[in-house]
């Protein structure tokens, strides 16, 4: 008896929320889970081999973050946008961006172009490796250093919070070659107009650097239309 309990306890230590909610939402950004899905809770137990709880725990982590929609008498399901919710979001991140970019002082001190050097490497490691998750996360990490340059915590704030409403318009770039070859190169840019004093450069850098994700969501959006279009004649 004292053997099962022990058991039991070692399985619920290893349970890891944060794994579990890391799991799903990678399953998500990375189309795994397609939008509109539908999310059942046995069904995840038995994907991610981990408890009801921290299911539960999971999906409300992902509501927060944007990317799973929880309706009463529907449940959870893949957070889905229109066409027109994502143009909403991108407007918003897109301004925010660009003031965030104008507060930065340039030239720009040693010590944030040695983290953002150092940060873009382990991005283009990850990169060269085909790891979506550290791809994902290195690219983050590298935005979150550049903006926070700006001064103004509340803003940085506000930006991630936005990173992550567009993370599952964005992250399947991060598995195109074409995509991620341009983001690396922007990334490279950023840092060279760092040194600079072009301040309005850099701002409009930042801003095209988010139009190729954007296109592709609007571009999927518009192909699952005209398939369900289709289907419907």
């Amino acid at each position: 008896m004292s053997d099962i309990r022990t058991a039991d306890a070692m399985a619920i230590r290893r349970d890891d929320p944060d794994d579990v909610v890391a799991r799903l939402e990678e399953d998500i950004i990375f189309g795994r889970l397609a939008p509109g899905a539908r999310l059942t809770e046995d069904a995840l137990m038995s994907r991610y081999g981990t408890s009801r709880h921290f299911v539960r725990q999971a999906l409300v982590d992902a509501e927060r973050r944007g990317i799973v929609r929880r309706e009463k008498n529907v449940g959870a399901t893949v957070r889905f946008y229109s066409a027109e919710e994502v143009r909403q979001i991108y407007e918003v991140r897109e301004m925010l961006t660009r003031q965030a970019a104008l507060m930065i002082p340039l030239p720009a001190p040693q010590a944030l172009i040695d983290e953002l050097t150092a940060l873009q490497r382990d991005y283009c490691a990850k990169a060269d490796i085909r790891d979506l998750r550290g791809i994902h996360e290195a690219n983050d990490a590298f935005h979150v250093a550049l903006f926070a340059a700006c001064g103004n915590p509340y803003l940085v704030r506000s930006l991630q919070d936005y990173m992550s409403l567009t993370l599952p318009m964005r992250a399947k770039n991060l598995a195109d070659r074409d995509g991620l070859a341009q983001s690396r190169r922007q990334h490279e840019l950023m840092i060279e107009l760092l040194k600079g004093r072009d301040g309005w450069a850099l701002a409009q850098l930042c801003v095209d650097h988010m139009q190729f994700s954007k296109a592709d969501y609007l571009a999927r959006i518009a192909e699952e239309d005209r398939q369900r279009s289709s289907s419907l004649d």
